[in-house]
C-alpha cells in the first residue's frame, strides 16, 4: 500500500492517495485533489470522506463526475457541510453538490482495495466524523478527531468537546501506539507521541 499526501484549499486540508495493486481510492476530497488526480493519471475508483465539512469535500463532486464512488456516514446536506451556518455567519461558502453512492456500515469492516478496514464513528468536531484505520498497515486516517498536538475544534454545529474527547479515547488511544496517524491537517503522528505530548489527551 502506497500513501501519497495532497493538501489544498485555504484551509489547508489533507487528503490521502491510497494505492495497492487491487485498486486506488481517496481519503476525502478537498479543493484541487481532482485535478491533482488527474495530472497524475491515476483512476480512483472510491472516496472515504471522514466528515463533510466543507473544505473536506470541495472536490467530491469533481470525483463523482470522473466515477469516483463517494462512502460517507450519512448523506449529503448543507447542514453537514456547514454551508447553511456559513450563510448566518456572512461566509460565501458554496459546494458544488454532489450524492453519496454508499452510506457507511460501521459494524463490520470495510474490505476495499483488498485492505480490510475498521472504522469508527467519532463525533464532536463533526456529527458524521469517521476514522479509517488500517490494521495490516498500522495507519489510521483520523480527519479532524486528532492532530499532531491537538484535536478537533468543537465550536461549530453540532460540536461537543467531551464527546470528541471521549471518542477519541474509545477508538484510537487504544490502536497499538507505533500506529501512524494521518488527519486532515497538519503532519503525521503516532498514537503513542499523542498519548505522550498531547495537552488535550492529558
Amino acid at each position: 500500500m502506497k500513501i501519497t499526501s495532497y493538501t489544498g484549499g485555504f484551509t489547508q486540508t489533507n487528503g490521502y492517495l491510497v494505492e495497492t495493486p487491487a485498486g486506488n481510492f481517496l481519503i476525502d476530497a478537498p479543493e484541487g485533489i481532482a485535478d491533482w488526480i488527474q495530472e497524475k493519471g491515476v483512476r480512483v475508483d472510491d472516496v472515504l470522506l471522514t466528515h463533510q465539512h466543507y473544505d473536506h469535500v470541495m472536490d467530491a463532486a469533481a470525483l463523482g463526475a470522473m466515477g469516483a464512488r463517494l462512502h460517507a456516514f450519512a448523506l449529503y446536506s448543507q447542514e453537514l457541510t456547514l454551508e447553511s451556518a456559513a450563510r448566518a455567519w456572512g461566509m460565501p461558502i458554496s459546494v458544488d453538490p454532489y450524492a453519496i453512492d454508499s452510506l457507511l456500515d460501521l459494524s463490520q469492516p470495510l474490505r476495499l482495495a483488498a485492505l480490510e478496514i475498521s472504522m469508527a464513528h467519532v463525533p464532536g468536531h463533526a456529527t458524521d466524523s469517521v476514522t479509517f484505520y488500517v490494521p495490516a498497515e498500522g495507519v489510521v486516517f483520523s480527519g479532524d478527531t486528532v492532530f499532531a498536538g491537538s484535536i478537533g475544534r468543537t465550536d461549530l454545529p453540532g460540536g461537543s468537546t467531551q464527546q470528541l474527547l471521549d471518542g477519541i479515547a474509545r477508538h484510537l488511544l487504544i490502536l497499538p501506539p507505533a500506529t501512524r496517524v494521518l488527519s486532515g491537517h497538519g503532519p503525521a503522528t503516532t498514537i503513542g507521541r499523542e498519548v505522550d505530548s498531547n495537552p488535550y489527551l492529558a
